[in-house]
């Protein structure tokens, strides 16, 4: 169920769209930002921008920053660009993998991290990249992992 001040913001947000279903995104993360992840919450958005649940849990599944479980505390962005693959992306992805114990998408069973693929983080010159939170990470090798990661446990 939505809280009345979600429901005020998203049809605020609808307001400024010419189509009810533009404001979908929006609305995903108004909701979101107020819970840390959309879960039953789905279906009462739907109704809000005249969807079916299904097609707005389409729309939630593709972008990799809506969160349809409860992420961990700290989310890694590991950039798998053409500029990351070359400069080691799969090594470094199956090192975290190991690592955190989980597969991009997972979380890990205390909660800590999760680790999701992204399409670029912009900073191919100094690839490999990840951003973990807010803070962004280049030129990474397996031992600076794991000296960033130290810091997060």
């Amino acid at each position: 169920m939505l809280t009345d001040e979600e429901r005020r913001e998203i049809v605020k947000e609808i307001e400024r769209h010419p189509h009810r279903k533009a404001a979908s995104i929006s609305a995903l993360k108004i909701v979101q930002r107020h819970r840390g992840w959309i879960s039953d919450e789905l279906r009462d958005i739907a109704e809000l921008l005249g969807m079916t649940p299904e097609e707005l849990g389409g729309i939630a599944s593709f972008f990799s920053h809506i969160y349809l479980r409860p992420p961990g505390k700290h989310i890694i962005f590991a950039c798998d660009s053409i500029s990351c693959w070359v400069s080691g992306y799969d090594t470094l992805r199956e090192h975290l993998a190991k690592l955190l114990g989980i597969q991009p998408g997972e979380t890990t069973g205390d909660g800590q991290f999760t680790l999701m693929p992204i399409a670029c983080l912009g900073v191919c010159e100094q690839a490999p990249a990840m951003l973990i939170d807010d803070e962004l990470y280049t030129g990474l090798n397996t031992e600076k992992i794991d000296e960033i990661l130290r810091k997060y446990r």
